[in-house]
């Protein structure tokens, strides 16, 4: 199997990573060209059309997105891609570059991961990861989200946001918005009440998509920490006053109900 650093441009992912834990409003840094440009159109190509039915869709007030993390259904660049992402060397690499003494382990289900999609009308409310892996009971501990389509125009949004982190109830003011450009990957801490999202729908023309793949890195839980094995979610601004929404952000966010509340 290929190494990670074949497909990775690591000096890129070196340079931008210094520091990062230093960054507001949560730990984060930004890596454009995170793949080599070869691999990047690779995957941008095994992505699906929005309307196959390869999707799993969330169609809701909160959501609106379409996602598959099915290892069957990966072409196989996509496939080898997952592969050197969730490999031993990958995560010690990580593991090497970001932190000083915590082990990091990889989740090979990509629960939260995989392939992700939006088209116009996509969004995503502001939110907080699920905290506890419901099957292998670990602390979500680190995202990395790649952007995968070479066409995306700035005014269609789709920016991925992060906002004040002062508490794990509800977010505070939007800090920063990362637009999503082609072959640029995303990587943050989501233990520090790390709100983020899309909530503003976005407005690309037919047959254009907001695409990105994403994986999960995991810890053992230190101290106190959140049981939530599924996303919180924060009403918009519009939405505070609607009962609705907030019973549908309760059920979200709990194991046994989220099911029942994906679509409408």
């Amino acid at each position: 199997m290929e190494k990670f650093d074949q497909i990775i441009n690591i000096e890129n992912f070196k340079k931008n990573s210094f520091n990062w834990h230093k960054k507001k409003p949560f730990p984060h840094f930004v890596v454009d060209n995170f793949f080599h440009p070869d691999v990047a159109k690779k995957l941008e190509n095994d992505f699906p059309e929005y309307d196959d039915s390869i999707w799993h869709t969330y169609e809701n007030s909160i959501e609106v997105k379409k996602v598959c993390n099915n290892w069957n259904a990966f072409p196989k660049n996509t496939y080898l891609a997952f592969s050197l992402l969730n490999s031993l060397n990958f995560v010690n690499y990580l593991q090497e570059k970001l932190f000083s003494n915590l082990k990091l382990y990889a989740d090979p289900g990509l629960n939260g991961g995989g392939w992700h999609i939006h088209s116009n009308g996509g969004k995503l409310n502001t939110h907080l990861d699920y905290s506890i892996h419901p099957k292998l009971f670990l602390q979500r501990k680190i995202n990395i989200i790649m952007y995968l389509n070479s066409n995306w125009q700035k005014n269609w949004g789709g920016g991925l946001g992060l906002w004040g982190n002062e508490s794990k109830e509800a977010p505070g003011p939007l800090e920063k918005e990362i637009e999503p450009k082609f072959n640029r990957a995303v990587v943050f801490d989501t233990t520090c009440n790390s709100w983020h999202g899309l909530p503003t729908p976005l407005t690309c023309p037919k047959g254009e998509s907001r695409k990105s793949l994403a994986v999960c890195y995991l810890s053992l839980p230190i101290g106190e920490v959140d049981s939530r094995g599924k996303a919180l979610f924060a009403p918009t601004d519009e939405q505070k006053e609607d009962s609705k929404v907030l019973e549908l952000i309760k059920l979200r966010a709990d194991t046994k109900t989220a099911s029942k509340v994906y679509k409408k």
